[in-house]
């Protein structure tokens, strides 16, 4: 089976969806068939992957660095290319210009697409336009988008209702998010070179946050949060990691709140293995957002055994339940500080919960790829009868 991968992002630019569609190209080609990733350019880059990159011609978003705007259109060879290759599956995780792009490329071949829907597309409108009619108009021009796709998939229950609260009304498949992470043998020396690295005493309490700076991942509950901590004498280091359009705002309300002796900003992680080290050495994963449908970093973190606190009710939390496989809270600051400090009371108990989150939430992409490759496979068989 021959599949093609399209997304708006992609490593060096590595969120979640880039994450996602980087682990389907690479189990599809190496246990199903051939798959290739079509996406935009990115300045002085090379790929280095298993399987193939297509990138197409793009210019950078200014308001939204370091995501690149695609120009699929302008990019004649790629386009040739991709019609010379037999595909079988186009399957598109952006309704954008990747999206566009596949579906250019599903008509032409006379294949079938799939999208998949990631990500909480109004609160990205609003954030971005800074106007309620513009986003619903937006949102409604996404939504013809989504209707006009042969099948459509969510990677939670929870996103599936979003995308149903946004107008669409056809059938969902749900195919979950998966990780690449693996429980290590060397656990307790990646912990010694995480406190080496940072500075950071053995027995002092670590969290951990990693993923977008952007106020849609309500990371300005977090900043709150450490103060109330520090107002209370309440030691603890926090590790913060990743990149956004929110960073200098953000460490600047860090600032604000005189909290620079509590926070670590360890920059982007873009080497996988020193990300797994952060999760084996924090004893709790911070994850307030609200914005978020199925977090890859939640399964990454029950990878290392980590407990995660999140938002109840929030389709993050989805198959959390509090004080069993991970801790939950209101969307509050009291809240928030009251988990924190009691979650890390019963060290024991703590433990337990990691484990438990390892039970119930870990999942590998190996896994997670066979399934998708079996709803290709049916796909597929529906399509010939």
């Amino acid at each position: 089976m021959i599949t093609g991968q399209f997304n708006d992002s992609f490593p060096p630019i590595m969120d979640g969806v880039a994450n996602v569609v980087k682990n389907y190209a690479y189990w599809l080609n190496k246990k199903h068939g051939k798959s290739y990733v079509i996406t935009p350019s990115f300045p002085k880059h090379e790929d280095n992957e298993e399987f193939t990159v297509y990138r197409y011609l793009s210019v950078p978003l200014l308001f939204k660095k370091p995501y690149r705007l695609g120009l699929p259109l302008l990019s004649s060879k790629v386009r040739k290319d991709l019609y010379n290759i037999d595909f079988d599956i186009v399957h598109t995780h952006s309704p954008f210009s990747a999206g566009a792009f596949a579906m250019g490329i599903a008509k032409k071949k006379k294949v079938p697409i799939i999208t998949t829907f990631h990500s909480k597309l109004y609160d990205d409108f609003k954030e971005e336009l800074k106007s309620e009619s513009l986003s619903k108009f937006a949102l409604e021009k996404t939504i013809e988008f989504y209707n006009s796709v042969d099948y459509v998939w969510a990677v939670s229950k929870g996103s599936a209702n979003t995308l149903k609260s946004y107008g669409y009304s056809g059938y969902i498949d749900i195919i979950p998010n998966g990780t690449d992470f693996t429980y290590p043998n060397d656990y307790d020396k990646r912990c010694r070179r995480v406190n080496e690295k940072y500075n950071i005493n053995n027995e002092e309490l670590v969290l951990l946050y990693t993923g977008q700076i952007i106020w849609q991942k309500n990371i300005k509950l977090i900043a709150e949060a450490i103060a109330s901590l520090k107002t209370a004498d309440f030691k603890c280091k926090i590790l913060i990691a990743g990149e956004g359009n929110a960073k200098k705002d953000f460490f600047n309300l860090i600032k604000e709140l005189g909290i620079e002796d509590y926070i670590i900003y360890v920059g982007v992680i873009t080497n996988r293995d020193d990300l797994k080290s952060l999760f084996a050495r924090a004893d709790l994963f911070i994850f307030p957002s609200v914005y978020d449908n199925a977090p890859i970093v939640l399964k990454e973190a029950a990878a290392m055994k980590t407990p995660a606190i999140l938002i109840r009710d929030s389709n993050a939390a989805e198959g959390i339940t509090h004080e069993r496989n991970g801790y939950l809270c209101d969307n509050n600051v009291e809240c928030f500080v009251k988990v924190i400090k009691q979650s890390v009371k019963n060290k024991i108990k703590l433990k337990q919960i990691g484990e438990n989150a390892y039970i119930t939430i870990y999942k590998s992409w190996e896994n997670i790829v066979d399934e998708v490759n079996e709803k290709y496979q049916d796909i597929l068989r529906d399509i010939r009868k």
